[in-house]
């Protein structure tokens, strides 16, 4: 188990120095620069500001520098925002994105497996129906239509929600279920799909046989074997709301990381973009490690050293 741990954190290591290498080329590679203004800037400031943040010091020295900040975890100031730098932008933005990310994970969650365990077992019945019709659209529906209309018939029309701002907990219920409904729907068909494929299994048939009732089957023995794609899905979930967030997070006026890392591309603010950038991958990759943990423990069959030799 050390030994594959031990592989694993070194591919990370690996895969986050790819992605900060590649961050840094395109933020060099796009045209124009953090000062390049729609009013015309004196070319004395520009050279100026680009001296002060050490943009006219030769392409490696610029990369090795900004190694360093990685290494240190001292990202730099921010270009336009003058009074922060961006290590104080993600610790103030990076809660509310964690406070919204964790409420909508639950709803996607535990609102996906019940449906998708409801239709497995009334599988052919209104209820599967009711629920893949559901899942449909979840899949169907961008999350930022979705958010328009809830805001339109919910918050506009019923006045049941806040229509945005990020005051209170009504505050985040509409962007939960904006950016809870396609993942909801993505488990839901998985969960189903998997519940189907366990419940004509030969254990289950010898339960039944025995007289189990239902619910201890499907509790015990179905739910658990079915759950394992959903496990390994989590992990890139987990990063996936946080980063689909960004639009939602603008829609609804809510000031988590997402909205600092869309103003960011909109300024042209580099050290913000790339700073959030590496912060994103380092969950993305954490949380694949931690998933493949958590996955022998669902399953004790499955062996991080087995795992690691297949690998």
């Amino acid at each position: 188990m050390i030994r594959y741990l031990g592989k694993r954190i070194i591919f990370m290591l690996i895969s986050l120095y790819l992605i900060v290498s590649a961050t840094f080329l395109i933020m060099h590679a796009v045209p124009g620069g953090p000062f390049t203004s729609e009013r015309n800037v004196p070319e004395e400031i520009q050279r100026a500001l680009e001296a002060k943040y050490g943009l006219d010091k030769p392409f490696h020295e610029q990369y090795l520098n900004y190694l360093k900040g990685i290494v240190t975890w001292e990202l730099g100031p921010s270009f336009k925002e003058k009074s922060s730098t961006v290590n104080q932008i993600i610790e103030r933005g990076f809660p509310v994105s964690a406070h919204l990310g964790l409420q909508s994970l639950i709803i996607a969650v535990f609102g996906g497996i019940i449906l998708g365990v409801i239709a497995a077992l009334k599988h052919n019945k209104w209820q599967d129906y009711t629920a893949m019709v559901i899942a449909v659209l979840g899949l169907s529906v961008p999350g930022f239509i979705l958010a328009s209309f809830l805001q339109y018939f919910l918050a506009i029309r019923l006045g049941l929600f806040p229509i945005a701002r990020w005051e209170g907990f009504m505050y985040t219920v509409l962007p939960s279920i904006a950016l809870a409904a396609t993942p909801l729907a993505f488990i839901a068909r998985l969960t189903r799909s998997n519940m189907i494929e366990v419940l004509g299994q030969d254990y289950i048939k010898t339960a039944k046989a025995k007289g189990v009732n239902t619910f201890t089957i499907t509790v015990k023995h179905a739910i658990r074997n079915a759950l394992l794609p959903v496990v390994t899905y989590l992990g890139p979930l987990v990063a996936n709301i946080l980063t689909g967030a960004f639009v939602i997070e603008s829609i609804f006026g809510v000031p988590g990381l997402g909205r600092e890392f869309v103003l960011s591309i909109t300024n042209r603010d580099y050290t913000v973009i790339m700073g959030t950038t590496v912060f994103y991958s380092i969950i993305l990759v954490v949380m694949v490690l931690i998933v493949d943990i958590v996955y022998t423990l669902i399953d004790p069959r499955i062996k991080l050293a087995d795992a690691g030799r297949e690998k």
